[in-house]
């Protein structure tokens, strides 16, 4: 976040591309994802000191609804700072997601993520038909 404020303040993005959020909705954001953060590493550590190695990993397609380029990249990038996520590829609707456990994959947490992601964007939610 701090890169992204620092890019903006030196004009370094065009003016289509500015950073418009609601500041208290990315600070609620922000507490809420280091909360998160912290339940997946207690998870992806109970999977690293099983005997047992996951044999549940996938790919899921997560849809994105965020409006903005910036939006976008928050929300691979949160998916990929959570453990046991990382964003493959991103779409123009949805994006690729490696899952290393069952709850991991759960698609409605992270269509969950995608909403409050787009509830900092100040344009709020794109509708994908």
């Amino acid at each position: 976040m701090l890169c992204a404020w620092i890019i903006h303040k030196l004009e370094l993005v065009d003016n289509d591309q500015a950073l418009d959020l609601h500041p208290i909705a990315l600070l609620k954001y922000l507490i809420w994802l280091t909360i998160e953060i912290g339940k997946a590493d207690w998870a992806v550590a109970k999977v690293i000191l099983a005997r047992e190695t996951p044999t549940r990993q996938r790919l899921i397609g997560v849809p994105a609804n965020q409006t903005s380029d910036f939006g976008k990249m928050l929300f691979a990038n949160s998916i990929t700072i959570t453990p046991g996520t990382v964003t493959v590829e991103t779409e123009t609707e949805h994006m690729i997601v490696h899952a290393l456990t069952d709850e991991a994959a759960d698609l409605s947490a992270l269509n969950d993520m995608g909403q409050r992601v787009c509830f900092v964007e100040k344009s709020g939610p794109r509708n994908i038909t």
